[in-house]
């Protein structure tokens, strides 16, 4: 007898994933050339599969899988809603580009493989099972960025590479040592052991972590591959870099603040303000004067990641960092696919010049941008308006209203370069470059503008099923 809880169906989203890229990878190597598309359609089909057991899997009371390694409970659930969504959207926008591609089953089958990595740092709750949730969730994605094989492709990749392996060693040095100073890996032996290692000790081995973390979330100081990275990826590839390894890192790093280093790590809350503060701020610096539309985007997922940061510098400080943090994910990310699904079906637009006259020739295109962009800088009625309110409503719950002030002044700030995108797009002249654009794009775009509109309308009832207690 093991004493472990191996019920499979508690991690039914991550095996249907898991099983149909196995599947896909199978097929692939089968199937001819022209029917490709039998493999997006499996991935698609594990995906709105898991989103559904996921769903039901959140009607049970918070639980722990496979020896309390994994934990399913209202954070877990939540992301693995928004990363299977996002899964499903990234898709979306690859269909129609790599339409009888040679590659085009090896595409959807690292596609789903980097959102398992995604998954399982999200419902992580052991440092091995997260070491081996950020390998996971890297190593496709590395392959996705450069999968064009051109010069900037190669380029992203290489230094997409370069920083990860080493924040990847950094990460597991910091497991190490906070395995030595807690004498575990498991979350809730270290919540306790913890408390009683030596500081310096501790303080190494969570910066490491931290690290590592970071890394994937796309915070700095961690951030310098991400505008390469997402400039010379393809759109579709460039929408998952920004969205879908974010959401697991943060919900990974709202699990380490809230249970092992809670109490052990008093420094813990100011540590992760200051990589807000720093995020938001240098990332909209950055963005100020971008060309590159996908370039622009990158640093605005910067400073994105700085506010998303604000509830998680608070995780068991305030009762509303969690429903902030898990409602602003899934605000952030639905608007965050829709302004690169604009971008996806416009791949003759690469700078903001490009867009002018947009709003004559496709208006509802034109319309999904703007309601995008001003979307991200957080104007109502959208989801990442009312995300961004609970965020500044738990920093002042936690008496950090320094931060808080921070943000609003970012978030201001921020409205100069999205403007710079917006005006061209909404003015009468007229581009050089062609607007026939992809057709599944502009339906992404169109979806995931709705959903964002709905999802801000819809802000209480969502907001009234994020709370709940974390699985320990």
């Amino acid at each position: 007898m093991t004493g472990m809880n191996e019920n499979p169906l508690d991690i039914l989203p991550e095996i249907l994933l898991a099983a149909a890229a196995v599947l896909g990878l199978l097929l692939g190597s089968w199937l001819p050339r022209s029917r490709q598309w039998v493999v997006a359609v499996l991935a698609a089909t594990a995906a709105v599969g898991g989103i559904a057991a996921a769903a039901v899997a959140a009607t049970a009371p918070p639980t722990t899988a496979f020896g309390a390694a994994f934990s399913v409970d209202p954070v877990t659930t939540t992301s693995r809603i928004v990363i299977l969504g996002g899964t499903l959207t990234v898709l979306g926008l690859a269909v129609g580009p790599l339409r009888a591609d040679p590659r085009e089953s090896e595409f959807y089958v690292l596609v789903q493989l980097a959102s398992l990595g995604a998954l399982m740092l999200a419902g992580a709750q052991d440092l091995l099972l997260l070491a081996a949730g950020y390998l996971l969730a890297s190593i496709p994605a590395y392959t996705l960025a450069g999968f064009r094989k051109d010069g900037p492709g190669t380029e992203a990749a290489l230094k997409y590479y370069v920083v990860g392996a080493l924040l990847g060693v950094l990460m597991l040095s910091g497991i190490t040592l906070l395995y030595a100073a807690g004498r575990g890996t498991a979350y809730p032996m270290l919540s306790t052991e913890l408390r009683t290692a030596p500081g310096a000790l501790l303080a190494v081995g969570t910066i490491g972590l931290l690290a590592g973390i970071a890394f994937k979330a796309g915070a700095v100081p961690a951030h310098f591959w991400v505008p390469d990275a997402v400039q010379g990826s393809t759109p579709s590839v460039a929408a998952l870099l920004t969205t879908l390894p974010k959401i697991g890192a943060l919900a990974a790093l709202y699990r380490l603040g809230a249970v092992p280093l809670s109490g052990s790590m008093p420094s813990w809350p100011a540590l992760i303000a200051v990589l807000a503060a720093a995020s938001m701020t240098l990332g909209n610096l950055a963005a100020f004067f971008q060309q590159d539309v996908k370039r622009l985007l990158a640093y605005s997922t910067v400073s994105q990641v700085g506010y998303l940061l604000m509830p998680v510098a608070v995780a068991g400080r305030s009762d509303l960092a969690q429903q902030a943090l898990l409602y602003y994910l899934a605000a952030y990310a639905v608007t965050n696919l829709g302004a690169f699904a604009v971008v996806a079906a416009l791949p003759q637009a690469r700078n903001l010049a490009d867009y002018r006259g947009l709003s004559r020739q496709r208006p509802l295109l034109a319309a999904s941008l703007v309601i995008c962009l001003l979307g991200l800088v957080g104007t109502p009625p959208t989801a990442v308006f009312i995300g961004k309110l609970q965020a500044f409503s738990a920093v002042f719950d936690a008496d950090y209203a320094w931060l808080a002030v921070l943000a609003a002044v970012n978030t201001v700030a921020s409205l100069f370069y999205y403007l710079r995108w917006i005006v061209p797009t909404m003015s009468r002249g007229h581009s050089p470059r062609s607007y026939g654009g992809d057709r599944p794009s502009r339906i992404v775009a169109y979806a995931t503008t709705a959903t964002s509109l709905v999802l801000g309308l819809a802000a209480g009832p969502v907001l009234a099923v994020l709370d709940g207690p974390l699985a320990r």
